[in-house]
């Protein structure tokens, strides 16, 4: 009964919270378009490029806004910060049925852009923090966990609602779920203030020298930086065309869905994982494995060729690292840089990881269509290691 009142009524309060919005908010903010991005290029005479665009942007603009959203919350709280994005994105959502135009439409994406900037994974590792202070890895792993069935939710429920009322109501609904869910809970819910106690100092013990800067500059920070965008770039661009790579390489298109499927069960397993075992392995070997593992899986891929055995254990290598590379993001700059600052390091990292996200679809599209997706794989083996040579260039603090 302890334990259920202190999650009920204290920082724990927080998780569960954060655990609730993540969910709903991938699930209106981030998966729709996987599915209903034919049916608006359909409706409106577009191409899919031109739809997809709109999608693009919204992630590069997430990137632009993520330092300041992350530092405003660090400073004021995430219920006001978090819960402004969210009316933000039911803004953008609502827009979205009525946006006929191009430019109305692309600025549709653009007020969903600062809406996951406010809302998904960033913004909430940074009201942990704020919160929990060093001891945040552990809710960070619960808060990924869970968020890892974002999907499990939001692909059922859009399909559902585009067969019942087409795709304009996906966006009716979920605008709702922005306005009437996830805003009030932040609102109302989230704890308001920041209860992390730095721990006291022993008499005659000089207390730790507390930088009054941030570091937004140094090898450190441009090394993890350059490591995260580099996953970011794999990880959108592998997502984007991992059906249509496998269906090239002589996969049916049945047996290319349920193979991609494996991926969202393989990362919230190593995210348990991690959560389990109390988070003893140093983020940054986490993620120094995760990336090798990477490497290896596009490398396998590659070498031993497109059969089905082989693309299933691709997913799962694949699924498996990045479960635990979303841990590493928010728990290696807390471990390297600590809690002072936190919020404007996570969201200077995540500028620079969102916009190689936004442009990987289209870099990997040109490649494909260009060369083959053999060869957009094998841009992709590099890629991995660049990761890897950037995170193993990392030194564990003193």
């Amino acid at each position: 009964m302890a334990g259920l009142h202190g999650l009920s009524s204290g920082p724990g309060r927080a998780v569960i919270v954060l655990c609730l919005t993540q969910i709903l908010g991938w699930g209106a903010l981030f998966y729709p378009p996987g599915l209903t991005m034919p049916h608006i290029a359909a409706a409106h005479g577009w191409s899919l490029a031109q739809a997809l665009l709109g999608f693009s942007i919204g992630l590069a603009v997430s990137g632009l806004t993520a330092p300041v959203s992350c530092s405003l919350i660090e400073r004021h709280g995430g219920h006001y910060i978090m819960a402004g994005g969210a009316l933000i994105g039911a803004l953008g959502l609502l827009l979205l049925p009525f946006a006929s135009n191009h430019w109305l439409y692309l600025a549709s994406w653009s007020l969903l852009g600062v809406a996951m900037a406010c809302n998904l994974y960033d913004p909430a590792f940074t009201a942990l923090a704020r919160i929990f202070g060093a001891a945040s890895r552990r809710p960070i792993t619960l808060v990924t966990f869970v968020g890892g069935l974002a999907s499990t939710f939001s692909w059922p429920t859009t399909q559902m609602l585009i067969s019942a009322g087409g795709w304009r109501t996906v966006y009716f609904v979920f605008a709702g779920v922005m306005a009437f869910v996830i805003a009030p809970l932040y609102a109302f819910v989230l704890p308001r203030n920041a209860v992390y106690v730095p721990p006291t100092v022993p008499e005659g013990v000089s207390p730790p020298v507390v930088a009054k800067t941030v570091p937004s500059v140094g090898a450190p920070f441009l090394l993890m930086a350059a490591g995260f965008a580099c996953h970011a770039l794999m990880q959108s661009g592998t997502l984007s065309h991992l059906l249509t790579i496998l269906q090239r390489g002589g996969i049916d298109a049945s047996t290319a869905v349920f193979i991609g499927a494996l991926f969202g069960p393989a990362q919230v397993l190593t995210r348990i994982a991690d959560f389990v075992s109390g988070g003893k392995l140093h983020p940054l070997w986490l993620v120094r494995i995760a990336m090798a593992s990477m490497a290896c899986a596009f490398t396998l891929l590659v070498a031993a060729g497109f059969s089905p055995g082989i693309a299933t254990a691709f997913a799962l290598m694949f699924g498996a690292a990045n479960g635990v590379v979303t841990i590493a993001r928010g728990a290696l700059p807390l471990a390297m840089f600590g809690a002072v600052g936190y919020g404007r390091v996570v969201g200077r990292i995540a500028r620079p990881a969102q916009i190689c996200q936004a442009l990987a679809p289209f870099v990997l599209a040109y490649v494909i269509d260009r060369w083959s997706g053999v060869v957009a794989l094998e841009m992709l083996i590099a890629v991995a290691l660049v990761a890897l040579v950037c995170f193993s260039a990392l030194r564990k603090p003193a």
